[in-house]
């Protein structure tokens, strides 16, 4: 079961920035109540989009990231695709509303 990965700033370019493929990072805070609503649909999303490197910052242990990519709010998800930020995902919404923004498509269904 793939799982969430924690990032740092020391990490940060090596696992998205320089990343051949597409990766998903939940810009968050400890404190943030809708960080923690969130969590398990981020948490879900890694199990069920294996193809996708889900990961995780904590903006206020690396603020000039969270500098660099504009959050001004948090949770933000953004998704890169080989390195490159794309579509963005600001606030709790719905797991199917972000999936689909994040141009993830819905796992198929199991035959029966």
């Amino acid at each position: 079961m793939k799982q969430v990965t924690r990032l740092t700033r020391r990490n940060f370019d090596e696992a998205v920035v320089n990343h051949a493929g597409p990766s998903i990072v939940d810009f968050y805070a400890s404190w943030c109540g809708p960080c923690r609503t969130l969590a398990p649909a981020v948490e879900r999303l890694a199990r069920e989009h294996p193809e996708v490197h889900v990961r995780k910052l904590n903006v206020d242990e690396a603020p000039e990231i969270a500098a660099q990519y504009d959050i001004r709010t948090v949770p933000t998800l953004i998704r890169f695709d080989d390195g490159v930020p794309g579509a963005a995902v600001v606030g709790v919404v719905c797991y199917e509303h972000f999936e689909s923004v994040l141009g993830l498509q819905a796992a198929a269904p199991a035959a029966a």
